[in-house]
């Protein structure tokens, strides 16, 4: 095959890769087992990896090909709606995320029915508001038609192709692609799952899907376990209303057992940054006492030296109150969220 110029691509989860020195042309085979020892093992720095970066253990290398325009196409679930919108712009490449937020003008929003999908009445308003050449009419109306396809097919929440590339050649190239998978509907999707790469995945969120917990890991320093989602996310709010910073999100849901729990702490205390537990709950189908077991059993198994504050409201609240006196561990009772969010930043302070 007749090459005159690859492009070697550093693959990690994280956009931005171009600036930071993923994406690299080589014009000889020597170029690109050049380019390979180098970037192999590197730490890629991105804007979406945090100062960290992220290790490059794998690379894509593909022909390069002449692109004379680009474009990005984006469909996404708009909860507003209850539709898909199809988000597009004349300005595809690197720049896309700051020409949407310095040139919103230059990105156009279309709303595509459930019912219809892309009909010619899109494609027209497509063409007619990016001031495509309607001689690729058809082949733009293709493309659209199979990236819905494939967006419900998939179940996915975000495609993303930027760019799209018009070639010299007059053809349309998808060049690059984004996809984002409804979780809840991987069981629909074995072929996907099946390609799921746990190594760039935060060991402490893969940790935690293996047993069955909600977890992000953040940049803070304040371990926080809660049952339910809002309240997650109250907590995380009344932590930096006092000037702290949580360490993650982690929703135990409404069901959880001993041993989540206790996972659940082991998880948190795998994050270095961590320097106060943070435990609230509010018990409702969750049993306060078995919260309480399970903090128990955690902090008995990994031996926690940190401050541990706990809020405990709700199902049982006597009865888990109870199990963690008893127990003996090392632990601060707050009252309320407002305690409990005052108390664990003033450990830190302290």
């Amino acid at each position: 095959m007749n090459v005159s110029q690859w492009i070697v691509k550093a693959q990690i989860h994280a956009g931005g890769r171009g600036k930071g020195g993923g994406v690299c042309f080589a014009s000889s085979i020597d170029d690109v087992q050049e380019l390979a020892q180098q970037m192999l093992g590197m730490r890629l720095v991105t804007h979406q990896t945090g100062p960290d970066g992220r290790l490059v253990e794998k690379l894509l290398v593909e022909e390069a090909i002449e692109i004379v325009d680009e474009l990005y196409i984006g469909m996404v679930v708009d909860r507003n709606t209850q539709k898909v919108s199809l988000i597009a712009s004349r300005e595809g490449g690197t720049e896309i995320e700051s020409i949407a937020k310095n040139s919103p003008e230059k990105v156009y929003t279309f709303q595509i029915d459930s019912v219809i999908g892309v009909d010619s009445q899109l494609t027209d308003s497509f063409v007619e508001q990016l001031k495509l050449p309607n001689a690729l009419y058809d082949a733009f109306h293709n493309v659209l038609q199979g990236i819905y396809d494939l967006f419900i097919d998939i179940d996915a929440t975000l495609l993303e192709i930027n760019p799209l590339g018009l070639m010299a050649d007059g053809a349309i190239c998808v060049a690059d692609a984004k996809v984002t998978i409804d979780d809840s509907a991987m069981y629909r999707q074995p072929n996907i799952a099946a390609m799921r790469d746990v190594a760039e995945e935060n060991p402490g969120e893969v940790a935690a899907s293996d047993v069955g917990l909600n977890y992000i890991s953040l940049d803070g320093n304040i371990g926080c376990l809660v049952n339910g989602a809002g309240l997650a996310m109250a907590t995380m709010d009344i932590i930096k209303l006092y000037g702290g910073s949580p360490a993650n999100f982690l929703d135990i849901g409404g069901g959880a057992t001993v041993s989540q729990v206790s996972a659940a702490f082991s998880i948190m205390l795998g994050q270095d940054a961590v320097e106060v537990i943070l435990v609230n709950i509010f018990g409702g189908i969750m049993q306060c006492d078995v919260i309480a077991a399970g903090i128990v059993e955690a902090v008995q198994n990994v031996g926690l030296k940190l401050p541990l504050i706990i809020r405990l409201e709700g199902t049982n609240v006597e009865e888990g109150r109870e199990i963690l006196v008893a127990s003996g561990i090392q632990f601060t009772s707050a009252n309320t969220m407002d305690d409990a969010a005052r108390l664990a930043t003033a450990a830190i302070q302290g």
